[in-house]
């Protein structure tokens, strides 16, 4: 696990991918996803709010490639 510092907090995001999610049910395969992204991922990321940590992972998973962020919340101490 991340450890906070100075900068926030760590906040645990689940996240998952909509389009491969909805293959894998046709019993298809994304090109370039593995099928695992059809599950729920939780990641950690240090982050001043809630906000910023959802901003940082709409970029390093973005929306428009089928991530979806389906929870934020604040790891325990």
């Amino acid at each position: 696990m991340i450890e906070p510092n100075s900068v926030g907090q760590v906040y645990l995001v689940s996240i998952y991918n909509k389009i491969v999610r909805a293959l894998v049910k046709e019993n298809e395969s994304h090109c370039f996803f593995d099928d695992q992204w059809a599950d729920t991922h939780t990641q950690d990321v240090v982050a001043e709010d809630e906000l910023e940590a959802r901003t940082k992972m709409a970029n390093r998973y973005p929306p428009e490639e089928g991530f979806v962020i389906e929870r934020v919340v604040s790891a325990p101490a």
